[in-house]
C-alpha cells in the first residue's frame, strides 16, 4: 500500500502534472538541436502556461552555454584523437565555420542574429560553439547569446500562441 502524501514509497519523489511537464521542458531546452525552439511549443502544447514556458526555456537553454564556451575547444581536440569521434568533431567545426560569415560581417550583433533566428542549425549551442572557436570574450558572448535566446524565445512564443489560437 502506498505511503506518504505523494502516494509513493517511503522517500519517493513523484513528479506528475505541471512539475513533470516543467522538468521535461527544462531538459528539452538544454538539449542540442531541440533547445528552446522545440521545447517552448512542446511545453505550451502540454499545458504549461506561456509565461512560465518562456522563462523556463530561456533559463534552461542558457545552462549549457558557459560550459560550451569553457570546454568545447578541448573536447573537440580530444575527439579528434579518437577514430570514431574525429569525423563528428570535424563536422561540428565545419558547421560552426559555415556560420562565421554572419559573425564576421556584424561582429557581436552577428552572434546575436545567429542565436536569435529560430531556424535549424542556429541557437545557443551553435552560438557558443562559434563564439568559442572565434575567441569571443566570454562575458560578451554570454550577453549576446542570452539576448539571442530571449529574442528567439519571443519569436517562437508568438508563433506557438498564434498556432494555438488558429488550431485550438
Amino acid at each position: 500500500m502506498p505511503s506518504g502524501p505523494a502516494g509513493g514509497g517511503r522517500g519517493a519523489i513523484v513528479l506528475n502534472g505541471l512539475w513533470r511537464t516543467a522538468l521535461q521542458c527544462a531538459l528539452l531546452s538544454m538539449a542540442p538541436v531541440v533547445e528552446l525552439r522545440g521545447a517552448l511549443p512542446w511545453a505550451i502544447a502540454h499545458g504549461l502556461p506561456a509565461w512560465l514556458s518562456y522563462l523556463l526555456c530561456v533559463f534552461c537553454n542558457m545552462i549549457p552555454v558557459p560550459f560550451i564556451l569553457l570546454f568545447i575547444k578541448k573536447i573537440l581536440e580530444w575527439m579528434k584523437t579518437r577514430a570514431r569521434l574525429a569525423k563528428y568533431a570535424l563536422w561540428l567545426e565545419d558547421h560552426a565555420q559555415k556560420k562565421l560569415d554572419v559573425y564576421y560581417k556584424y561582429k557581436l550583433l552577428g552572434l546575436f542574429i545567429l542565436v536569435a533566428i529560430p531556424l535549424p542549425g542556429t541557437g545557443a549551442w551553435t552560438g557558443a560553439l562559434v563564439a568559442s572557436l572565434l575567441g569571443v570574450e566570454r562575458k560578451q558572448a554570454m550577453l549576446m547569446i542570452l539576448l539571442g535566446v530571449a529574442a528567439a524565445g519571443a519569436i517562437v512564443l508568438a508563433v506557438s500562441l498564434g498556432a494555438v489560437a488558429v488550431f485550438g
